[in-house]
């Protein structure tokens, strides 16, 4: 189920949330800081486990929000990282997952403070945050919506 979904109009924008979004075939979200921008596979969407993020918060002591790694959707009870190489729909929208959205240096400094500095944040996302995917069909995804495998 998505739980949150998160844009940014531009790359260093504070990411709103919003109830809803409207994406298009090859070119993403709608109103996002990457539509129509993609310059390889995965680059229209990215999803994030909402278990994921509550996980880091226990197993390292932290408080961030489910919008703290920047990734477009929030989702729970699906495990994203099966769907690599798999197509997947929300509603009527059909996506495809290219590859794990992997923690860069920048999520890491982004996260990091006094007791987690960024290469033990980047570690501790590792294998865990995320899915890069593809839009296949046009349509809207909201809050509350299922992932279908």
């Amino acid at each position: 189920m998505i739980e949150a979904i998160y844009i940014a109009p531009a790359s260093e924008a504070t990411q709103q949330a919003v109830d809803g979004v409207e994406l298009r075939a090859g070119a993403g979200i709608v109103g996002d800081r990457y539509y129509g921008a993609a310059t390889g596979a995965g680059e229209h969407v990215t999803f994030v486990e909402a278990e994921e993020i509550e996980r880091y918060n226990a197993e390292y002591g932290q408080t961030i929000g489910a919008n703290a790694t920047r990734r477009n959707v929030v989702t729970r009870g699906v495990r994203l990282n099966a769907l690599v190489g798999r197509r997947f729909t929300i509603g009527n929208v059909v996506f495809v997952g290219i590859e794990l959205c992997e923690p860069c240096r920048d999520l890491g400094a982004s996260l990091a403070n006094d007791a987690m500095p960024v290469e033990q944040v980047v570690r501790a996302f590792a294998h865990r945050g995320g899915l890069r995917a593809d839009v296949v069909t046009d349509g809207r995804i909201a809050v509350g919506m299922v992932v279908e495998k």
